[in-house]
């Protein structure tokens, strides 16, 4: 049963929901005041009481039953505290019922997500600030599908710009297909790096980049079939970095895709008066809403980002009738999207309130930021590899007659990487250290991963018993916080995506697993009592099913044994 509504329903208040009543409802820090509460506070004003008052005549209105064993008021907060036996019993035979589908929902049943995330550049390298767009951006991705969205991912490749001009300048000044054929994505980089050293000392470089690039808009057949080879070697390489992280997408059209797209946005613009010259460029001038003007053409008539967003944005309403149009992109970018969002809005379409920017933290290193242009970076390829070879270490160290070891270590070191950039809200700034990412101590994947092969473990050597179906007449602590825990997991789910947080699913997955592990040591699982062994076995089985299922919607697998 949903305990929440049943509380909700049976708190009485004149101008009040039970819906809203339900919204209020919170889990108490410790499981001594009560299993859910009601704050007060927010019911001040409405019944123009203090919230003490309110919690205290609340109180005396509500009896208790076979369901809800307690009902106390303490400093402005209303506490009930449930049948432990009855909770614990329905949460586990829901969790077992249900198995990997616990948590999951229909909520999402007709509605379309579209997701904007990764979108990497071509013929740029894979590096460390590109994971929180791809990880936090494939999560959500996953989430929403789990509870019924369509969800569409869209990698909007940067292969559009006057880099690309620049690299065939590059190419034929020093390039050797034979080189990039052998050496792939790495001399590519090589070349544009070279390109911005020699630039700063001769400035003409530029223009023939720029000119280069003009005949790539044009439909040049040399520039163009140079465009094509840089992208297909850059998704190539990138394609093997996304297989390891277990990454997919629906579309990958990129801003060349929008090409041909945009003079109709432009059309539309000029047809809704809002385009105004300024300094030869055309812009909108959204000055009355405290933004800095949004640039559609330059004034030589090139388009710029805005203009192949707001074409995808069309796009991909047109083509998808999406409800919600999310961009994971870095918080530097947020001016940008307040900007497109804001214009999309003047254009009159009812929809500009479904686009959201899901801005996240930058990524920078110990050193000093990243810089393409100066080859200063982190390349992600060598992060993976370095973390799987630790965990191989540490299985030949510790486990050497581990069955599948490789492939064992592959999912221990890439899982470490994915939780550790989902470890702590998006929003925070990250500082990439290899120390840092190469440490399995303490809060990390490859700790719940651990915990989920010792569930295995503990159900291998149990399995004769688990059938026991004789009820136990009691719950301890260290199994009720357990359980509490894993019945919350459904909970977690929507929040991370009404919040677009997979942070929560972190969270829930590192507090279930310490709560595990307690009940692990405190609790001999297995013992002469059957009935009690055949509870806890169930309890480890539940337990194993909630944190395969949070690894996965993150993105990370979980070894049957460590």
């Amino acid at each position: 049963m949903d305990y929440k509504r049943y509380i909700a329903e049976k708190i009485k208040i004149e101008g009040v929901t039970s819906d809203e009543i339900l919204s209020f409802l919170e889990v108490p820090p410790s499981s001594d005041v009560g299993d859910y509460a009601l704050p007060c506070f927010r019911l001040s004003k409405i019944l123009k009481k203090p919230p003490v008052m309110i919690a205290t005549d609340l109180k005396n209105s509500i009896e208790t039953d076979d369901i809800i064993t307690e009902v106390n008021a303490i400093n402005g907060y209303l506490n009930f505290k449930l049948n432990k036996l009855f909770f614990s019993e329905e949460i586990l035979d829901k969790i077992l019922s249900k198995g990997y589908s616990y948590g999951s929902s229909d909520i999402g049943a007709g509605k379309t997500i579209c997701l904007d995330y990764s979108s990497i550049n071509i013929a740029k390298p894979f590096h460390i600030g590109h994971l929180s767009t791809t990880v936090i951006g494939a999560a959500l991705y996953r989430i929403f599908k789990f509870l019924g969205y369509n969800a569409v991912g869209i990698n909007h490749l940067g292969d559009y710009g006057t880099q690309f001009g620049k690299l065939i300048y590059a190419y034929k000044k020093w390039g050797d297909r034979s080189v990039i054929d052998k050496i792939g994505l790495k001399e590519i980089t090589r070349l544009y790096v070279k390109y911005h050293e020699q630039a700063e000392n001769d400035p003409s470089m530029d223009d023939r980049a720029r000119e280069y690039f003009r005949l790539i808009e044009t439909g040049d057949k040399e520039c163009n079939e140079l465009f094509e080879y840089f992208k297909r070697i850059t998704l190539s390489e990138i394609g093997k970095i996304y297989d390891l992280l277990g990454v997919t997408f629906d579309s990958y059209a990129g801003e060349s895709f929008y090409n041909d797209k945009m003079s109709a946005v432009v059309e539309r613009l000029k047809n809704k008066g809002l385009l105004t010259e300024s300094q030869g460029a055309m812009i909108v001038d959204l000055s009355e809403y405290d933004l800095p003007p949004c640039i559609i053409l330059r004034s030589d008539g090139a388009s710029l980002y805005a203009t192949r967003d707001l074409a995808a944005a069309y796009y991909r309403k047109n083509t998808y009738d999406f409800d919600k149009c999310l961009y994971v992109v870095a918080y530097q970018q947020d001016l940008h999207f307040k900007q497109i969002f804001k214009v999309l809005e003047l254009l009159g379409e009812p929809w500009a309130k479904d686009m959201v920017h899901v801005s996240y933290g930058m990524v920078s290193l110990e050193d000093g930021s990243m810089s393409t242009r100066k080859g200063h970076v982190v390349l992600l390829e060598d992060v993976l590899e370095k973390t799987m070879e630790k965990a191989l270490g540490i299985i030949n160290e510790k486990n050497a007659d581990l069955e599948n070891k490789e492939d064992v270590a592959k999912k221990i070191g890439v899982g470490a990487v994915i939780f550790g950039a989902l470890s702590s809200s998006r929003i925070k700034d990250i500082t990439f250290s290899y120390d840092k990412v190469l440490s399995f101590e303490g809060e990390t994947g490859p700790y719940v991963q651990y915990t989920v092969a010792r569930c295995n473990s503990v159900l291998k050597k149990g399995e004769n018993i688990l059938a026991d179906d004789k009820k136990v007449s009691g719950i301890f602590d260290q199994e009720y916080e357990l359980i509490k825990q894993l019945g919350t997991f459904p909970d977690v789910v929507k929040a991370a995506a009404e919040r677009y947080e997979p942070f929560y699913i972190t969270r829930f997955a590192l507090d279930t697993a310490k709560l595990f592990n307690k009940f692990y040591f405190d609790c001999k699982i297995v013992s002469d009592d059957l009935s009690r062994s055949a509870f806890r076995l169930k309890l480890t089985k539940a337990t194993k099913i909630a944190l395969t299922s949070a690894l996965s919607l993150l993105g990370v697998s979980a070894p049957e044994k460590m």
